[in-house]
């Protein structure tokens, strides 16, 4: 059976969603969302995994009796693991992976955890390294933890709800986690010698079907039949799918957002710095992707605000080479230890000034990204930034490739776990993307730039 209309359970940090899914369009036709809480009481802080259940299971219930659905997919963020019993319950709550708790063994968390050569994951605070949460867990609930039969990656532990089936998926062990050997394609040193192998299920691809929906699952859902449910996959990993499906590696693909994320796939990990904020991933076809970001959605909020400035007020930047220097925000990003720098005071900028000044600042900043992670051939924008066509002038001079805004709904999280069900799914609409190309005197600015920044 062909599947053309796919529910997704996409779970984010700040909000849940239940979407269907056309494939055929590649649109989302129907969402429900509700906030993703985090509870205070118990042991510490975690997410309300059972007003999460509730949720999915009456969105998805509603939504198919709208829209019948062909298949499940799961997609989310990749900061979270849940730890089951031998009944499959869990014995620990899924942690909010902003408490600080973790932190409590930071010192000896950083003897025990992989160098960078082998997991290519930076050292992140708070439990946004998975396998510092396993660390803490393990030391502060000994009994809870001894008993955790399962421990599963999160768009995982809901293909379990749903199945029954445990399992694991290499895009959601490798997403800044510690857990997975970028080396050897196995888990890392710090699964090993923690003792933790035997908790973890087999890995299956993020495309496999894991099986069907349980009895009692399909009578919840009002569903005629059981439904085939997808193991799931990474919420940036998702967002990354389209683009691997409809285009050769190497590319460089820039998401916009608060943080703005650079993922260079075909590119080269082994030069990634770790003191730049690069790191790698794993894509759905198992493949490393080495990546960069820097928070550039927040730098444009405190900076600036969309406008139309007049060609003479480009000009007169670029003539001129009024110029910003990283960083706005700092600690993170490829110069987390600069302080901004404008090359003229702003207070003499007018506002239109600031904002070609920011865009151009954003795509430089852009542009060293893609460098860091190694990216080839053109460049692929997609959110917000595709629509500002300063940035992507400044964007393809500075690099010296071609830049294709993405401004089509086709991609994103829930777009990307739907095409876990057709993996070969050509570009729908058949037309040749639409280039922009640097011209010399962007050129030129990018030089000024980037001999500034030294």
């Amino acid at each position: 059976m062909t599947v053309s209309t796919v529910g997704v359970i996409d779970i984010g940090k700040s909000n849940a969603k239940v979407a269907v899914v056309d494939l055929d369009s590649r649109t989302e036709i129907a969402v429900k969302k509700r906030s993703n809480t985090v509870l205070r009481d118990g042991k510490y802080p975690h997410f309300d995994i059972d007003g999460l259940w509730d949720f999915v299971i009456g969105a998805l219930r509603e939504l198919n009796a709208e829209f019948p659905l062909d298949a499940i997919s799961v997609t989310t963020h990749g900061a979270s693991a849940a730890l089951l019993d031998a009944d499959g319950n869990l014995s620990l709550p899924v942690l909010d992976y902003e408490f600080a708790g973790p932190d409590q063994f930071w010192d000896a968390y950083n003897e025990a955890r992989p160098d960078f050569s082998e997991s290519f994951t930076p050292r992140l605070p708070g439990g946004l390294n998975v396998g510092a949460q396993l660390f803490w867990q393990a030391r502060a609930f000994p009994a809870e933890f001894a008993r955790t039969r399962w421990i599963l990656t999160y768009p995982q532990y809901w293909s379990f709800r749903l199945t029954g089936v445990a399992a694991e998926e290499i895009t959601s062990l490798g997403c800044h986690t510690d857990l997975w050997d970028f080396t050897t394609n196995l888990y890392s040193s710090l699964v090993m010698k923690q003792g933790w192998l035997d908790k973890f299920a087999e890995v299956r691809p993020a495309s496999d079907v894991l099986g069907v929906t349980l009895p009692e699952v399909t009578a919840a859902l009002g569903l005629k039949r059981p439904l085939p449910v997808y193991s799931g996959i990474h919420d940036s990993n998702a967002s990354l799918l389209p683009h691997i499906l409809e285009r050769d590696p190497p590319f460089g693909l820039v998401s916009t957002g608060t943080c703005v994320i650079v993922a260079s796939p075909g590119g080269d990990i082994d030069n990634l710095d770790l003191k730049r904020d690069c790191l790698a991933n794993i894509d759905a076809l198992g493949r490393p992707v080495p990546s960069a970001r820097f928070m550039g959605g927040r730098e444009f909020e405190m900076l600036t605000t969309p406008r139309e400035p007049s060609t003479e007020t480009i000009e007169r930047v670029l003539s001129e080479a009024i110029i910003l220097t990283p960083s706005v925000v700092q600690g993170s990003g490829p110069f987390p230890g600069r302080e901004a720098q404008w090359s003229r005071p702003r207070e003499t900028l007018g506002d239109d000034e600031v904002y070609v000044v920011t865009s151009f600042y954003l795509a430089m900043m852009t542009a060293e990204c893609l460098r860091l992670t190694g990216a080839e051939n053109h460049t692929v924008v997609e959110g917000p930034f595709a629509g500002n066509a300063l940035y992507l002038r400044m964007l393809a001079a500075a690099t010296g490739r071609p830049v294709e805004p993405v401004k089509r709904s086709a991609t994103g999280t829930s777009i990307g776990a739907a095409l876990l069900a057709r993996m070969d799914r050509p570009r729908p609409d058949g037309h040749a993307p639409v280039l922009v190309e640097g011209d010399a005197t962007a050129t030129a600015y990018a030089l000024a730039w980037r001999k500034l920044v030294g």
